[in-house]
């Protein structure tokens, strides 16, 4: 007997209809039931996965441990025990009471984006046998405007720093090398804090990174950087090295290698000294190597390859940054803007 048209899409309806009023109420309300052993056997498996076969770093493993083990809290308060169990509605579900408790929208596509693959990953080790998120969408991610430090900004800040470490202490003369090569090279802090002694090549004033999956890459520095670098080496890092040092480039107080919290307190409160920016943290130092390399006429695949971008359309945001100022100016200083 064949099916009436339509019923298919009935039947899906139906079941997709099936969480009691109930269930979903206490969900919706943040209500907590304990974790089947199945979501929790996969999420951790899920976790080993990324760092294993994925390479991921430990705080990203961690970020996508937090999202999904939120999902799988959602879906047990909604009385769901196996993953197959986990349908489009639920997502959506999931997603709409995070909207409504106002996140922000990267943080909602971010989610999003880690419940495919997660769902994707289970559909592959055959824990599913259909991946429900294939029709999840989540809201565009704000492509907002990074604070960049304008160039008589840098100098104010590098004069600070030169004149703290003319003094000689060791934190000093580490704060104002790691804020220059920052700076000149435009890594990230967690490749900063990485970063051990002979990843430096002195002579040629190149840097290798280890960035985002494992990739490795080569990354130039000028002269004001390797000085910087040069006596906190000679001067800095023997006062601070101890027994836990190991081939750390930059070191704590306690002698350990730093950590990226250190990092973004020193520029933090370097930043709040100069008063009025939108640069926050030491990502701002980063964006300001790529918004000034491109004002300086760096093409934009060379500037993909300093910054290790997988996307070409990742550094082009930096593009709009610097159309954007030239819009300000234009309209400042023209008479009929």
């Amino acid at each position: 007997m064949s099916k009436e048209p339509g019923s298919t899409a009935a039947a899906e309806q139906t079941r997709q209809s099936a969480v009691p009023e109930a269930a979903q109420a206490r969900a919706d309300a943040g209500g907590t039931t304990p974790r089947p052993a199945e979501f929790s056997r996969a999420l951790e498996s899920f976790c080993s996965y990324l760092a294993s076969e994925r390479g991921r770093s430990a705080h990203t493993v961690r970020a996508y441990e937090g999202d999904v083990s939120a999902l799988l809290d959602y879906a047990a308060a909604l009385g769901l025990t196996t993953l197959a169990d986990i349908d489009l509605q639920v997502l959506r579900g999931w997603l709409g009471k995070q909207n409504e408790a106002s996140l922000a929208r990267t943080t909602l596509a971010r989610r999003a984006a880690t419940a495919r693959s997660f769902t994707g990953w289970a559909l592959r080790e055959e824990l599913i046998a259909a991946d429900p998120a294939l029709r999840l969408k989540a809201p565009k991610r704000n492509k907002t405007l990074p604070g960049v430090l304008r160039p008589g900004q840098l100098e104010t800040l590098f004069e600070t720093l030169a004149a703290a470490a003319a003094e000689g202490g060791p934190l000093a003369l580490r704060n104002r090398a790691l804020v220059e090569l920052l700076y000149a090279t435009g890594i990230r802090v967690g490749e900063l804090v990485g970063l051990d002694v002979d990843d430096l090549d002195l002579e040629r004033r190149t840097l290798r990174v280890l960035g985002k999956g494992n990739k490795e890459r080569t990354v130039p520095y000028g002269l004001p950087a390797a000085l910087a670098v040069d006596d906190w080496l000679r001067r800095g890092r023997p006062d601070l090295a101890g027994a836990e040092s190991g081939p750390a480039l930059f070191l704590g107080r306690r002698g350990r290698r730093i950590d990226q919290r250190q990092v973004r307190s020193v520029t933090s409160a370097l930043f709040e000294a100069l008063g009025d920016t939108s640069a926050t943290g030491p990502h701002a130092l980063r964006h300001s190597a790529a918004t000034h390399l491109l004002d300086g006429g760096a093409d934009l695949r060379s500037v993909q390859e300093i910054l290790g971008h997988s996307s070409l359309a990742t550094t082009q945001l930096y593009t709009h940054v610097s159309v954007d100022r030239l819009r300000q100016s234009y309209q400042q200083a023209h008479p009929r803007a």
